[in-house]
């Protein structure tokens, strides 16, 4: 099982929502399950590729960085994607958008979330707001706000969030569809 520790505050911890996500309180860490979802999130997941186009927030031009290594992951998958990065025209070979709301066609646009929490909920709000269908919000990129925003915005059913990561898991449920 590959499991990754990321230090957050302690604020940011909210009560365990499934076995795959375990927080622990006193030593401020939250512990994700990257190798396994449950089938709430693998039914996401297939809707989530089944999409016709994707876009990275997040991406990175730093190759070593999990922005970067997604971007890359959809490229030699021959999926249409699109990076979005507020400073770089360019990662990838690929021209970047500043913004979601930039999206050509944001209805069938999934999102691949790798952002500071913060950042996170403000895509969130505008992703409601375009009506994107389903987001991935990779391990890291949420915190208390984030899940609670889309627990109260009914947004469970279109959002995979909790430790899945698309670089472990997108290749089997590519298999499943």
């Amino acid at each position: 099982m590959l499991q990754r520790y990321i230090r957050i505050p302690a604020r940011a911890c909210p009560p365990a929502t499934s076995s795959t996500t375990s927080f622990n309180y006193y030593k401020r860490k939250m512990s994700y399950d990257f190798g396994s979802m449950t089938s709430a999130q693998e039914t996401i997941g297939k809707s989530f590729l089944a999409i016709p186009s994707f876009a990275v927030v997040g991406a990175s031009k730093d190759q070593t960085k999990v922005g970067n290594r997604i971007l890359r992951w959809y490229q030699t998958r021959d999926f249409d994607v699109t990076p979005v990065h507020p400073k770089e025209p360019e990662l990838e070979g690929i021209k970047t958008i500043t913004d979601i709301s930039e999206l050509s066609s944001p209805k069938t646009t999934a999102l691949s979330v790798i952002t500071p929490p913060k950042v996170t909920l403000g895509v969130l709000k505008k992703a409601k707001e375009l009506d994107v269908p389903a987001l991935w919000i990779q391990p890291g990129a949420e915190d208390e706000a984030v899940l609670q925003y889309i627990k109260e915005n009914d947004l469970t059913d279109r959002v995979i969030y909790g430790g899945p990561c698309i670089l472990v898991l997108g290749d089997g449920i590519r298999s499943k569809l």
